[in-house]
């Protein structure tokens, strides 16, 4: 790899890239549609604006219990195997959802039993990314699928509310069910097996992280809650990794916690829906610039930056700005959350291998924890002091947290080896 780093087109030379990349994108739209129709649904039901909201947020709360207790089943089984099984529960969760007659309870219910398993199945696609895109251009495939995350969010909202207005919430779920069985095929037949990575490895310590994948792989005597109880405290005491993580979590949770006063700020307006677009563009802008002009090397050193910028555009909303200028301020904030990918190469290097799945698991349900706690603790202070300087409140918040972090965010100093400056990207066996 050279100083530049990885281009789009090697990257997308990768035949398992592509197909990663392509079901991650209809896994991203599918789920917007879902929980945009189960709202509906929801609310058509029970009238219920409380019940309505928790539909559309009820996918997102399993993500600390299976993250807590799942997670090492992500490096356990074969990573093929646990993403096709994520699109056909899926499947078969829309379908029910649609056409079933479940009552409001039984509904809500079952989106959040199977939704456990959903940081499984995301954290065996994040695991297998550096397999098939070693070095630098890992993280560049994280950027794109970043932008594609924002991109496929806003496609699939808008995609979702015209499915809504033709064919109802009913048949908007069942379109989405059509949409995960494809993608279970793309995955089966585009992506060669694999083994679990854990299912041969010996005891092994990266980081001061030390991991037993035999251990793991066996069950540790007792099956894969004590294992992922144990890799997590393993990962969390890790200095270096623990700092990763909280850098990765803390300002993205400041962030959640100002998005989730826009509506309010806006007295409940349909506006907030442009400056909540907004920010989702910002995001992906960001993603895509740092991602694909900024040296390896750069990368880093903007982390710090970058992450101090999600804090500093809500500070402006003290003055008040109107629909359009706190459109610009989400934007800019948004845009910082690219900090993140300075961050990437880091932590794949700080965790064992044969626990890769888990650490990346144990990222991902840190961040939609996170951003639920901080939503609700802006929201909790926005009740007392009011939407606008509550978002105030978590800009400053979000400052404070960057250059806190700062040791975490600054890239360590290290010398280049002679593989970094030479290692190329090349497609991985069956790509």
């Amino acid at each position: 790899m050279t100083e530049r780093g990885a281009t789009f087109g090697q990257v997308f030379a990768v035949r398992e890239f592509r197909v990663l990349f392509g079901s991650f994108a209809l896994l991203i739209s599918g789920d917007s549609i879902k929980m945009l129709a189960l709202s509906v649904l929801v609310y058509a039901e029970t009238g219920s604006p409380g019940l309505s909201a928790a539909a559309y947020m009820v996918g997102w709360l399993p993500y600390i219990l299976g993250g807590m207790f799942l997670l090492s089943l992500a490096d356990r089984l074969p990573p093929r195997a646990v993403m096709v099984a994520g699109e056909l529960v899926r499947v078969v969760v829309c379908l029910l959802l649609a056409f079933a007659g479940l009552p409001v309870p039984v509904m809500l219910g079952l989106v959040l039993v199977t939704g456990l398993f959903a940081p499984v199945f995301g954290a065996a696609r994040s695991a297998l990314l550096p397999d098939v895109l070693p070095g630098d251009a890992f993280v560049l495939a994280r950027s794109l699928m970043g932008v594609t995350s924002a991109g496929a969010q806003i496609a699939g909202l808008a995609v979702g509310g015209a499915f809504l207005a033709v064919t109802g919430p009913r048949g908007a779920l069942a379109i989405t069910a059509g949409l995960s069985a494809v993608a279970a095929l793309v995955l089966r037949y585009g992506l060669p097996y694999r083994p679990g990575r854990g299912a041969a490895a010996g005891s092994t310590a990266a980081g001061g992280a030390a991991v037993g994948g035999a251990e793991a792989a066996r069950g540790a005597g007792g099956g894969a809650v004590r294992v992922t109880l144990r890799v997590n405290r393993s990962l969390l005491v890790d200095r270096r990794v623990r700092g990763l993580l909280l850098a990765s979590w803390l300002p993205s949770t400041c962030m959640a916690g100002a998005e989730a006063m826009v509506v309010p700020y806006l007295g409940g307006q349909g506006q907030a829906g442009v400056v909540l677009a907004a920010a989702a563009g910002g995001m992906a802008v960001g993603e895509f610039v740092v991602g694909r002009f900024a040296a390896p090397a750069v990368r880093e050193r903007l982390s710090l930056p970058l992450a101090v910028l999600i804090g500093l555009p809500w500070l402006a909303f003290l003055a008040a700005p109107g629909v359009a200028w706190a459109a610009v301020l989400a934007a800019v904030s948004a845009a910082g959350v690219s900090y993140q990918l300075g961050l990437q190469r880091r932590f794949v290097d700080s965790v064992p291998e044969e626990a890769r799945g888990q650490a990346f698991g144990l990222l991902s349900a840190g961040l939609m924890t996170g951003q639920a706690i901080g939503a609700a603790l802006i929201g909790v202070l926005g009740e007392a002091i009011g939407p606008g300087p509550a978002i105030f409140a978590a800009g400053i918040a979000g400052v404070l947290v960057a250059l806190a972090l700062s040791g975490a965010l600054r890239p360590e100093a290290r010398p280049v080896s002679a593989s970094e400056v030479t290692e190329v990207v090349r497609p991985s066996r069956g790509g």
